[in-house]
Order: C-alpha cells, then structure tokens, then sequence
C-alpha cells in the first residue's frame, strides 16, 4: 500500500492483489468516533410485546443493549482484517416508531487509536437487531432488519464525514 492512497484504492490488499491486514503503525493516535444505525421492522403485536416488557425471553431492548456492545467489543474476531481495539465507550440506543412497527438501533463508538471504529459501530447495530429477531422470532418470523449504514465518523488523518443521505432526509 502507498502512502497517498485515495479514497477508492482498497487497503486490505496488497501490490499482488492478496488480502492483508493495513499496517497503522506509522499512524498517530487521535480520538475517534464513529456513529452507525440501523433498523428492524415487525409485526404490530411483535412490537406490542416488546414495548409492554412480556417477552418470554425477557427485556428485549435490554438484553439487545449488552449484546451490541458486546459485538462491538469483538468486532475484530468477527471480521478478519479489522484490527482489535481498545474501545472507550459504546453508547446503544433503541428508538420505536409505532406508526411504522420499527425500532432503530443507533450505535456510537469510541476510541483513541490509530484505526477508526466505523466496523465496531456497524457490528453493534446488527448484533442490536438480530438479538431482537433472535428473542422475538418465536412470535414473528417475517421481521426485516435494513438500512445499516455508517451516519458519520470523527477523527483521523481522514477528518470528518457525514453521511449525505441522511443530510438530504433532514432537510
């Protein structure tokens, strides 16, 4: 990999084309924040029993709260190149919309590094979801989990970036 690599070469590939693990050594440590969501969509009844706590499994958004964060935390086992970091905070939170039987799982998470967190934030929206459907699938197997995307992302030599799309939806 180049030193002046643009924002389209993909890193994670060396000059022959093999897949390695980007080199951040040389890399100053900055604070780094990267905020991702996503969202889940159900059944209304599904969403009712959420909302109202009888879930046989128990406090759905809770127990979907500890296991985001727990993703975050173990990204780097999960996906082969992201190096493993040392986070220092993981905020989850769930929003319900009941017009539209949906909870958005928001992600924000934190570390002084020399890689971003953009891959921990991503991994704690869908782990959120997924443990939702897992806890819920008995009572709604249709449940659709979309949009996970990055909304934007703090710090490093790349600066600040924030997802346009949703600039243009709050516009």
């Amino acid at each position: 990999m180049t030193k002046d690599s643009s924002p389209t070469q993909l890193t994670h590939f060396d000059q022959q084309g093999q897949a390695h693990m980007v080199d951040v050594a040389a890399k100053q440590d900055t604070h780094r924040t990267a905020i991702a969501c996503g969202v889940i969509r159900m059944k209304a009844e599904t969403l009712a029993i959420i909302t109202e706590g009888t879930a046989k499994k128990g406090d759905v958004l809770g127990i979907a709260r500890i296991a985001a964060i727990m993703a975050a935390k173990r990204t780097s086992d999960l996906i082969p190149l992201c190096h493993p970091l040392a986070l220092t905070r993981v905020h989850v939170d769930f929003s319900i919309t009941t017009e539209t039987n949906t909870i958005q799982c928001q992600a924000q998470v934190e570390t002084v590094g020399k890689t971003g967190v953009e891959m921990e934030a991503l991994t704690a929206v869908q782990v959120g979801l997924l443990t939702i459907y897992d806890m819920c699938k008995a009572v709604d197997r249709g449940m659709v989990m979309s949009d996970i995307r990055v909304l934007e992302k703090h710090g490093g030599k790349s600066g600040d970036w924030v997802s346009l799309i949703d600039q243009q939806d709050h516009n």
